[in-house]
C-alpha cells in the first residue's frame, strides 16, 4: 500500500519538525514548507492526499492559501490557527479547511485528528493512475504512457493535462486552468495557450489539428477522451479487417462501439 502522502505548511519550524517527525513515525510520507509560495510550488509537485496549514504564515494570508488549495479538490485540508474566535473557525472552513485545530493543542488530539482525517481519505482514495486505454496518467509516478511509450513532459505539462483529464471532457476556461494547473497564481492567460501548444505537440498526432485536446471557443480547452476511444477503435477495425477476406462485393460492418471510454482504476 502506498503511504499516504502529508504536506506540512507551517511558518514555526521548530512546530513543523515536530508535527514532521510524529506524523513519519506512524508511516506518513511528509514535505515540509514554510512559506506560502514555497507551499504552492511543492503542493504542485507532489500532489499530497493532505495539507496541514497554519492559517498564519509569514508571507501570506493562510486563509487565501486554503481557498487556493481547496480550488483544486484534489486534497484534503486540515487547518492549524492560534486565532480561537468562533468567526475565525468559521471563515476557515468555509474557505475549505474539512478540519481546525486552535493552538495551543496536545500531540495526541492532533494524531487523533489526522487519522481522522487520513481514514476519510482511504475511503475515497483517488486512482493511482487514470487509464484510458492507449493513453494512461500515472499519479504516482507523474508520467504519462502513449501507445506503450513514456511522454516527457515538464512538471507543469504534467499538471495541465492531469486537470484537464480529471475533468473527463468538460471544458475549462484559462482562468481556472491558471487557478489550478499553476503553482503560482498567474493572470496571464496566454500562457495557457503556449503550454497547451507544447503539450499537444507530445500528445497529439497532428498537432496542427489536434483531437485529444480541443480549443472551446470563448471558453477555454476540454480533453476529448472520446478521441481516444475512436483510435482504439479505428486500430481494432483494421486488425480484424486483415483477417478477413470478404468478397469484392461484400461490406463490412464493425460492431458498435461506446464512445464512452472504460476507464480502469488501480487503487493504492
Amino acid at each position: 500500500m502506498i503511504p499516504i502522502s502529508i504536506q506540512i505548511i507551517e511558518g514555526n519550524p521548530n512546530l513543523s519538525s515536530l508535527l514532521g517527525w510524529h506524523l513519519q513515525q506512524l508511516g506518513y510520507s511528509v514535505f515540509q514548507t514554510t512559506s506560502s509560495q514555497q507551499a504552492r510550488i511543492v503542493f504542485q509537485q507532489q500532489q499530497p492526499s493532505l495539507v496541514i496549514l497554519d492559517a498564519e504564515l509569514c508571507d501570506g494570508e493562510g486563509i487565501e492559501l486554503c481557498r487556493w488549495l481547496h480550488r483544486h479538490k484534489r486534497t484534503v485540508i486540515f487547518l492549524i490557527s492560534s486565532r480561537t474566535a468562533e468567526v475565525n473557525i468559521v471563515t476557515g472552513l468555509k474557505a475549505g479547511a474539512d478540519d481546525y485545530l486552535t493552538k495551543p493543542f496536545g500531540v495526541q488530539e492532533f494524531l487523533a485528528r489526522v487519522e481522522a482525517l487520513t481514514r476519510r481519505i482511504r475511503s475515497t482514495v483517488p486512482s493511482a493512475y487514470l487509464d484510458f486505454g492507449s493513453l494512461k496518467i500515472d499519479l504516482v509516478q507523474r508520467q504519462v504512457r502513449l501507445k506503450g511509450g513514456i511522454v516527457d513532459l515538464t512538471p507543469q505539462e504534467f499538471s495541465l493535462l492531469y486537470v484537464l483529464a480529471q475533468a473527463e471532457g468538460s471544458a475549462i476556461s484559462r482562468a481556472e486552468l491558471l487557478q489550478r494547473a499553476w503553482p503560482d497564481e498567474i493572470n496571464n492567460p496566454r500562457t495557457v495557450d503556449t503550454h497547451i501548444l507544447s503539450l499537444r505537440k507530445k500528445v497529439e498526432l497532428d498537432p496542427q489539428q489536434p483531437s485529444l485536446i480541443q480549443t472551446v471557443r470563448n471558453v477555454g480547452y476540454r480533453f476529448n477522451v472520446e478521441s481516444v476511444v475512436k483510435s482504439q477503435d479505428r486500430q481494432g477495425t483494421r486488425q480484424s479487417d486483415q483477417s478477413i477476406s470478404p468478397k469484392s462485393n461484400d461490406r463490412i460492418f464493425p460492431h458498435a462501439t461506446s464512445d464512452r471510454p472504460s476507464r480502469q482504476y488501480a487503487r493504492s
